[in-house]
């Protein structure tokens, strides 16, 4: 139960981020970034890293209910897939967001 509670309230506060970030704000993502973005640019920036954010969040909370039920039933598969969606929508996210930096900064670093 605590697994849940943690995993998915972390997807959560993850997909809050994703939110302001695709709305324009980009004040929470690194200095560096922001500054290298102009100004006509900070919004479809914001929406593709908030995009990426987005859907880590979303598939973090997707984890935490699998895994709830998981902790229900024991039925191992459960596992197995709220892994395999864990991973491939982590690098997923972050393809969109090392994409929104390489086009609207000229690179990731």
């Amino acid at each position: 139960m605590i697994a849940f509670i943690v995993v998915s309230g972390l997807g959560i506060l993850i997909s809050i981020l994703g939110i302001i970030n695709m709305t324009g704000n980009i004040s929470s993502i690194h200095s560096y970034h922001r500054e290298r973005v102009t100004e006509e640019d900070r919004k479809p920036f914001g929406r593709l890293v908030g995009l990426g954010t987005l859907l880590i969040g979303i598939a973090m909370i997707l984890f935490g209910v699998m895994f709830f039920i998981f902790e229900q039933t024991q039925i191992q598969a459960l596992v197995v897939i709220g892994v395999a969606e864990l991973i491939a929508s982590i690098a997923v996210g972050m393809i969109i967001s090392f994409y929104a930096m390489k086009k609207y900064n000229g690179g990731i670093f």
